[in-house]
């Protein structure tokens, strides 16, 4: 517009002064959109650039954990990345293929980016020893923010391609099959044992830590879960405040979804000579007297009453077995959270699950 002005005064004659002030005008903005322009192309002023020798970093991993005469053997790889090496190189894959984040690619000087080991052997370092992120920096040669970077695309991943196959409420040959060996157990008609964990959150915004902290008078999280004798976890349902009980996240729950709207799996078995058609839960005393849990007595009298109590809180442990593996395994979930956001925590706490 001002340069409009300019051309339409040259024509029509104006005054000098005019011209002068529209010239300083024009002069005034062109200074002002120079300082608008950034002198740094790329970088971030104040910045220290590390050079970390990434392909030498990775060339180390490599030798370490993954050639064919590894320097560290497959029990210390399970040890230290939880899990062997085929799973593994099956998680790489199937998260290479999903994000091409974690394919190695070359940045715009020609040089060999970091490459899907090191990203991937930084994610599970800090799920599996819950070690902040630049910990890994000094042997994984991979910075602090790629790492964080890194764990955040990685639990995503994980749970969008393997979250169907290991997230899922049991179909009807896990049914039948968990029903004939908790016949065997002493508990015909039982899917699993229900109970609840609290993981606590370190970096709780101020403004909700009353509404996150409850018994344990720190802000935590809470992971409701159903899991069967074989620590499989069939049901997981987190992200509710520290502050309710075991009721209020039942009440919020979607264990029962299926049975409320009517598509539970059809169940038939006899105890005592009587017929029963609704599957249970063993559960501790919190929990509601509903036909769909069976609790313990508080106070057995006689040797048959005392008997059931022993059993099924024995049985019920299925849970609390489940959850203390979860959290030796993966002490990311045993420690305090370090993460400021909840969607965050949600993506890592189901990824540990799976």
């Amino acid at each position: 517009m001002t340069h409009n002005r300019l051309a339409k005064m040259l024509f029509n004659d104006d005054s000098d002064d005019e011209f002068h002030l529209l010239a300083t005008m024009i002069e005034e903005e062109e200074m002002a959109n120079e300082d608008r322009t950034p002198h740094h192309l790329g970088s971030i002023p104040g910045h220290a650039v590390i050079q970390r020798d990434r392909v030498q970093g990775n060339d180390r991993l490599y030798r370490d954990y993954f050639s064919d005469t590894p320097t560290f053997g497959p029990r210390l790889f399970r040890r230290r990345f939880r899990m062997n090496r085929p799973l593994f190189f099956r998680i790489q894959h199937a998260v290479e293929a999903y994000d091409p984040y974690f394919v190695q690619r070359m940045d715009a000087c020609g040089a060999l980016g970091l490459s899907s080991l090191q990203k991937n052997s930084a994610a599970f370092r800090m799920l599996a020893y819950g070690v902040p992120a630049d910990s890994v920096d000094e042997y994984v040669r991979i910075g602090e923010s790629t790492a964080i970077e890194s764990l955040k695309k990685f639990v995503k991943a994980i749970i969008t391609v393997f979250g169907d196959e290991y997230l899922r409420s049991p179909n009807s040959s896990d049914i039948a099959r968990l029903l004939e060996i908790n016949s065997d157990r002493g508990f015909p008609g039982m899917l699993g044992s229900i109970d609840c964990m609290h993981w606590k959150w370190k970096n709780c915004p101020v403004a909700w830590q009353g509404m996150y902290s409850g018994h344990i008078h720190e802000p935590t999280i809470i992971l409701e879960a159903v899991a069967s004798y074989d620590l499989w976890i069939w049901h997981a349902f987190f992200g509710l405040p520290g502050s309710l009980n075991d009721i209020n996240v039942l009440e919020r729950s979607t264990v029962f979804k299926d049975l409320a709207e009517g598509r539970g799996p059809h169940i038939n078995y006899s105890i005592n000579g009587h017929e029963y058609t609704m599957r249970y839960y063993l559960a501790d005393g919190i929990y509601p007297s509903w036909s769909t849990f069976v609790k313990t007595l508080s106070s057995p009298q006689g040797n048959k009453n005392k008997h059931f109590a022993a059993c099924q809180e024995s049985a019920r442990k299925d849970v609390e077995r489940a959850f203390g593996v979860l959290q030796s395994r993966f002490a990311i979930v045993r420690g305090p959270a370090h993460f400021w956001d909840q969607e965050t925590l949600n993506y890592i706490m189901k990824a540990c699950i799976i």
